[in-house]
Protein backbone atom coordinates (compact mmCIF):
# COMPACT_ATOMS: atom_id res chain seq x y z
CA UNK A 1 0.00 0.00 0.00
CA UNK A 2 2.82 2.35 -0.80
CA UNK A 3 1.04 5.44 -2.09
CA UNK A 4 3.80 7.99 -1.91
CA UNK A 5 2.22 10.96 -3.61
CA UNK A 6 3.91 13.13 -6.18
CA UNK A 7 5.49 16.12 -4.49
CA UNK A 8 4.49 19.56 -5.62
CA UNK A 9 7.01 21.84 -7.29
CA UNK A 10 7.21 25.61 -7.69
CA UNK A 11 4.77 26.69 -10.39
CA UNK A 12 2.35 23.77 -9.93
CA UNK A 13 -1.29 24.62 -9.33
CA UNK A 14 -2.09 24.01 -5.66
CA UNK A 15 -4.78 21.32 -5.32
CA UNK A 16 -8.15 22.70 -4.20
CA UNK A 17 -9.55 21.51 -0.87
CA UNK A 18 -12.36 22.05 1.61
CA UNK A 19 -11.90 20.71 5.15
CA UNK A 20 -13.52 21.06 8.55
CA UNK A 21 -11.80 23.48 10.89
CA UNK A 22 -11.36 23.12 14.66
CA UNK A 23 -14.41 25.38 15.16
CA UNK A 24 -16.59 23.16 12.93
CA UNK A 25 -16.67 25.56 9.97
CA UNK A 26 -15.71 24.56 6.43
CA UNK A 27 -12.54 26.16 5.11
CA UNK A 28 -11.52 26.01 1.45
CA UNK A 29 -8.30 27.03 -0.19
CA UNK A 30 -10.48 29.08 -2.57
CA UNK A 31 -11.56 31.19 0.45
CA UNK A 32 -8.08 32.72 0.22
CA UNK A 33 -8.01 33.36 -3.55
CA UNK A 34 -5.86 36.37 -4.31
CA UNK A 35 -3.91 35.97 -1.05
CA UNK A 36 -0.70 34.17 -0.10
CA UNK A 37 -1.27 31.08 2.02
CA UNK A 38 1.17 28.98 4.05
CA UNK A 39 -0.31 25.45 4.14
CA UNK A 40 1.59 23.35 6.64
CA UNK A 41 1.08 19.66 7.35
CA UNK A 42 1.89 18.20 10.76
CA UNK A 43 1.44 14.63 12.05
CA UNK A 44 -0.50 15.01 15.31
CA UNK A 45 -1.90 17.77 17.51
CA UNK A 46 -0.63 18.00 21.09
CA UNK A 47 2.62 16.14 20.48
CA UNK A 48 5.83 17.94 21.48
CA UNK A 49 7.18 18.68 17.99
CA UNK A 50 3.82 19.66 16.52
CA UNK A 51 3.07 21.90 19.51
CA UNK A 52 6.45 23.64 19.11
CA UNK A 53 5.81 24.17 15.39
CA UNK A 54 2.23 25.43 15.91
CA UNK A 55 3.37 27.85 18.63
CA UNK A 56 6.17 29.11 16.36
CA UNK A 57 3.58 29.84 13.65
CA UNK A 58 1.34 31.50 16.25
CA UNK A 59 4.19 33.66 17.50
CA UNK A 60 5.18 34.66 13.92
CA UNK A 61 1.62 35.22 12.72
CA UNK A 62 1.75 39.01 13.05
CA UNK A 63 4.80 39.38 10.82
CA UNK A 64 3.56 36.75 8.36
CA UNK A 65 0.19 38.52 8.14
CA UNK A 66 1.93 41.88 7.72
CA UNK A 67 3.74 40.37 4.71
CA UNK A 68 0.38 39.16 3.35
CA UNK A 69 0.48 35.50 4.39
CA UNK A 70 -2.39 33.50 5.89
CA UNK A 71 -1.44 30.29 7.77
CA UNK A 72 -3.45 27.05 7.63
CA UNK A 73 -2.38 23.98 9.64
CA UNK A 74 -3.53 20.55 8.43
CA UNK A 75 -3.31 17.22 10.26
CA UNK A 76 -5.12 13.86 10.28
CA UNK A 77 -6.66 14.77 13.67
CA UNK A 78 -10.41 15.11 14.28
CA UNK A 79 -11.96 18.59 14.54
CA UNK A 80 -12.61 17.91 18.25
CA UNK A 81 -8.91 17.20 18.93
CA UNK A 82 -7.94 20.28 16.90
CA UNK A 83 -10.36 22.40 18.96
CA UNK A 84 -8.65 21.21 22.18
CA UNK A 85 -5.22 21.93 20.66
CA UNK A 86 -6.31 25.41 19.53
CA UNK A 87 -7.65 26.23 22.99
CA UNK A 88 -4.74 24.73 24.93
CA UNK A 89 -2.09 26.59 22.89
CA UNK A 90 -4.21 29.72 22.12
CA UNK A 91 -3.64 29.23 18.40
CA UNK A 92 -4.95 32.09 16.30
CA UNK A 93 -4.99 30.55 12.83
CA UNK A 94 -7.21 27.80 11.37
CA UNK A 95 -6.37 24.16 12.02
CA UNK A 96 -8.03 21.84 9.53
CA UNK A 97 -8.92 18.16 9.88
CA UNK A 98 -7.63 16.02 6.99
CA UNK A 99 -8.83 12.81 8.61
CA UNK A 100 -8.62 10.67 5.46
CA UNK A 101 -5.31 12.38 4.53
CA UNK A 102 -6.57 12.98 0.99
CA UNK A 103 -5.36 16.59 0.98
CA UNK A 104 -1.96 15.57 2.39
CA UNK A 105 -1.72 12.97 -0.40
CA UNK A 106 -2.67 15.55 -3.05
CA UNK A 107 0.07 17.84 -1.73
CA UNK A 108 2.70 15.08 -1.58
CA UNK A 109 2.72 15.18 2.22
CA UNK A 110 1.54 11.58 2.76
CA UNK A 111 3.75 8.62 2.05
CA UNK A 112 6.34 6.16 3.19
CA UNK A 113 8.17 7.01 6.39
CA UNK A 114 10.88 5.24 8.33
CA UNK A 115 11.13 5.46 12.09
CA UNK A 116 13.19 3.27 14.41
CA UNK A 117 13.76 0.77 11.60
CA UNK A 118 10.04 0.48 10.83
CA UNK A 119 8.59 1.52 7.47
CA UNK A 120 5.00 2.74 7.38
CA UNK A 121 2.62 5.16 5.68
CA UNK A 122 2.24 8.49 7.40
CA UNK A 123 2.17 12.23 7.25
CA UNK A 124 5.39 13.88 6.08
CA UNK A 125 5.88 17.20 7.89
CA UNK A 126 5.69 19.65 4.97
CA UNK A 127 5.03 23.30 4.18
CA UNK A 128 3.63 24.57 0.89
CA UNK A 129 3.35 28.29 0.17
CA UNK A 130 0.56 29.10 -2.31
CA UNK A 131 0.74 32.41 -4.12
CA UNK A 132 -2.07 34.85 -4.93
CA UNK A 133 -2.51 33.14 -8.31
CA UNK A 134 -3.05 29.69 -6.73
CA UNK A 135 0.32 28.28 -7.75
CA UNK A 136 3.00 26.82 -5.52
CA UNK A 137 5.61 29.45 -4.61
CA UNK A 138 7.61 27.25 -2.23
CA UNK A 139 7.43 23.52 -1.39
CA UNK A 140 9.35 22.12 1.58
CA UNK A 141 9.17 18.45 2.61
CA UNK A 142 10.54 16.56 5.62
CA UNK A 143 10.94 19.81 7.53
CA UNK A 144 11.98 19.88 11.17
CA UNK A 145 9.42 21.01 13.71
CA UNK A 146 11.91 23.11 15.66
CA UNK A 147 13.29 26.10 13.81
CA UNK A 148 11.16 25.57 10.71
CA UNK A 149 9.18 28.81 10.96
CA UNK A 150 12.39 30.86 11.29
CA UNK A 151 13.82 29.10 8.22
CA UNK A 152 10.55 29.62 6.32
CA UNK A 153 10.65 33.32 7.15
CA UNK A 154 14.21 33.53 5.81
CA UNK A 155 13.25 31.58 2.67
CA UNK A 156 10.36 33.99 2.09
CA UNK A 157 12.70 36.97 2.48
CA UNK A 158 11.06 38.20 5.68
CA UNK A 159 13.18 39.86 8.36
CA UNK A 160 13.90 37.79 11.42
CA UNK A 161 11.53 38.51 14.28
Amino acid sequence: MTSTAQRLAVGDTAPAFTLTAADGSSVSLSDYAGRKVVVYFYPAAMTPGCTKQACDFRDSLGSLAAAGYQVLGLSPDSPAKLAKFTEKETLTFPLLADEDHSVAAAYGAWGEKKNYGRTYEGLIRSTIVVGEDGTVQLAQYNVRATGHVAKLRRDLGLDAA
